[in-house]
């Protein structure tokens, strides 16, 4: 009986996730509200909160898998053997196509915001990892010297440039890139950053 329980509680929850997952990539996350999830997922709107704490709760989730498909998209671009800045100039590229064609998935990553005094759970900030291990992995051979302190922030400071250019652009801000040269321009920053290793 407890087994059979647990199970419909999961696929409730991976409906909610679906529903949620759904009405984020169609309206973005501002417009997300509890009843929208419930009524898509087919479930009464108690039902979300038996699985979730809250609709953060929810979000989180609905983030995670997002943060699943990025890593796999960046795995993916990365050639065996290839030389950092080929690397660098993937993954930034790769990271430019997701944010393209998962707009509103990939932007609720980094629009939201838990309630004040709230801490975003430590198994959530941990799958945003990958982020900068997949750039540090590649600079460490070109910083020697340097500490893995030191490499993760360079790491950072690489990935806050690739990303702030495509998120400033997006967003349609009047220092932006016009989406028809975005590519080329990013592609450039990244040979830039990469020659700043040598």
């Amino acid at each position: 009986m407890a087994d059979r329980r647990q199970t419909k509680k999961e696929e409730l929850r991976a409906r909610l996730v679906a529903a949620g997952t759904a009405l984020i990539s169609d309206e973005g996350l501002k417009g997300l509200r509890a009843r929208d999830v419930a009524e898509r997922a087919g479930a009464a709107l108690g039902g979300l909160y038996t699985v979730f704490d809250d609709l953060d709760g929810l979000v989180l989730a609905v983030n995670s898998g997002t943060l699943k498909r990025l890593e796999k998209a960046l795995e993916g671009a990365i050639a065996p053997g290839a030389a950092a800045g080929e690397t660098f100039l993937s993954l930034s590229l790769a990271y430019l196509r997701f944010a393209l064609s998962e707009r509103n998935l990939w932007s609720a990553l980094f629009e939201h915001r838990m309630p004040e005094g709230v801490p975003v759970p430590d198994w959530h900030l941990a799958e945003h990892a990958f982020l900068i291990g997949l750039i540090a992995a590649p600079m460490a051979a070109h910083m020697p010297d340097a500490s893995a302190e030191d490499i993760a922030i360079r790491a950072r400071t690489f990935f806050s440039a690739v990303h702030g250019v495509i998120a400033i652009s997006l967003e349609g801000r009047f220092v932006g890139i016009t989406p028809q040269v975005l590519e080329r321009e990013v592609a450039a920053l990244a040979r830039l950053l990469a020659g700043s290793l040598r």
